[in-house]
């Protein structure tokens, strides 16, 4: 149940408790009726018409009742979910979906494709500042959706993970050792490759940061960088092929597929 405001609601919110409101005014209701009919304080009620906060089941059936709106309030429950999430770079979200190709090197987390559920949650919950209410489950099924990417078998998807990524304990051992086995799973796909790159390796190139480099069916190739709440889409063919030099000399230094199901299963034995 959400309670609690938020700077910025949407606008969903603020819509259906000013239809709250001015239902109320045209049926003769006060807002203390309201109050007492739905089981909220005055407060609670004034929030929820101002649209500081999501207007519940609960108000809106109680309103509908006394409104005598015959339904027509209750309707907006289902405009009311977590707004849809945006991707903070819709060029790349866009790329992805057509890539033939997609090889990505990882620094201290879990590649975004790679994400066991719970391993997304506690990553989003831990987010600072935190995600507003609802923003979490909209993300996490966002994330999901775009997972099903890897259930197509012709685009070659190339992955290397640096050890410190296997070994952050997000979440604690047993959800770490869940996620580490969901690797393993995935990795058995004929079209899915996961390299680890152990630290003892010393400098490599990509040190510096985490990308991703994108195929297109019409062979254009991007980068993607994030860091710190920032995120790029490059095309620069100069640029994409640096990086497709570097990625190359990762797959060169990381252990191959099987020493790395040995690595990361030797780290599973660890937890």
């Amino acid at each position: 149940m959400q309670l609690r405001g938020i700077d910025n609601p949407p606008v969903a919110w603020r819509y259906c408790g000013d239809q709250c409101k001015l239902w109320r005014g045209l049926a003769g209701v006060s807002r203390e009726q309201l109050a007492a009919e739905s089981h909220y304080t005055l407060e609670t009620v004034r929030s929820m018409e101002t649209g500081r906060r999501q207007p519940t089941r609960q108000l809106l059936e109680a309103a509908d009742y006394l409104c005598g709106a015959k339904g027509l309030l209750v309707a907006a429950l289902r405009f009311l979910g977590p707004e849809p999430v945006k991707p903070q770079v819709p060029e790349y979200v866009a790329a992805e979906a057509e890539a033939i190709a997609m090889h990505v090197f990882e620094l201290v987390l879990i590649p975004g494709l790679l994400q066991t559920e719970e391993y997304m949650r506690e990553l989003m919950e831990a987010r600072i500042p935190p995600h507003p209410e609802g923003k979490i489950e909209s993300s996490v099924a966002y994330r999901k959706q775009r997972q099903e990417r890897l259930l197509d078998p012709t685009p070659v998807f190339n992955f290397v993970i640096y050890e410190p990524a296997l070994r952050t304990l997000l979440g604690g051992r047993g959800l770490m050792k869940r996620q580490l086995q969901h690797l393993l799973d995935v990795g058995e796909r004929r079209n899915v490759f996961i390299q680890v790159l152990p630290a003892a390796q010393g400098y490599f190139p990509g040190i510096t940061g985490s990308f991703t480099l994108l195929e297109t069916p019409e062979s254009q190739h991007y980068v993607y960088v994030e860091c710190q709440g920032t995120a790029q889409l490059d095309s620069d063919g100069t640029r994409a092929s640096t990086t497709a030099k570097r990625f190359s000399m990762l797959r060169m230094q990381a252990l191959n597929e099987e020493e790395s199901r040995k690595f990361i299963r030797g780290i599973m034995e660890e937890l």
